[in-house]
């Protein structure tokens, strides 16, 4: 009943806030290892969530792992988006532009050769630097819309206050699909130098 009403009972990614104002904090956040997949929504079942089952299934939330020793990994809070890096290798191909989803794997693996090799080629396991990121936090569902509504108002503010964007944003989700709307938590997470 907890994770229909929001209540987030996995591990999460580690932070400390540097500084918090009005409209948003900026965190630092600790160096990760993560688990990827990206892929053109278009051609996936499922649109910009198509990787997500890709991803569970490497970490056995769908049954059996299919990874390396079929280790299962526990689930963790958030689950990243990001438009695809250039230079990326996309699983499928279609008419979008192209997607990655991340999960954050558990910190118990220090470095991504501690955790089980993929065992869908699709998954790329790899070290993720820390850094900091501007954080505007929101609750419903992040749709499309709401989400470049965010980033927009998020970037506007971090003009205004003069702080320099460093890469393009992240939409971070905590919840499963089946919380209810005003219970979710969602943030977008912009990369700045601070």
């Amino acid at each position: 009943m907890g994770q229909v009403l929001g209540k987030i009972d996995v591990e999460t990614a580690r932070f400390e806030v540097a500084q918090s104002c009005e409209d948003y904090e900026i965190r630092r956040y600790a160096p990760a290892v993560v688990a990827e997949v990206t892929y053109d929504p278009s051609a996936m079942r499922g649109g910009r969530d198509g990787g997500f089952s890709v991803l569970a299934d490497y970490i056995g939330a769908l049954g059996k792992p299919k990874n390396a020793g079929t280790e299962k990994i526990a689930m963790t809070a958030p689950v990243i988006t990001a438009e695809a890096a250039a230079g990326a290798t996309v699983i499928t191909t279609g008419a979008g532009g192209a997607v990655t989803m991340r999960f954050v794997l558990p910190s118990k693996y220090g470095k991504a050769e501690d955790a089980p090799a993929p065992g869908d080629e699709r998954v790329v396991v790899r070290d993720e630097a820390g850094g900091a990121f501007a954080v505007v936090k929101f609750g419903g569902v992040a749709t499309e819309e709401v989400t470049a509504e965010k980033v927009e108002k998020l970037r506007r503010a971090l003009e205004r206050d003069g702080c320099r964007v460093t890469g393009p944003h992240l939409l971070a989700r905590y919840n499963p699909p089946w919380t209810l709307p005003p219970f979710r938590t969602n943030e977008i997470l912009i990369p700045v130098d601070f």
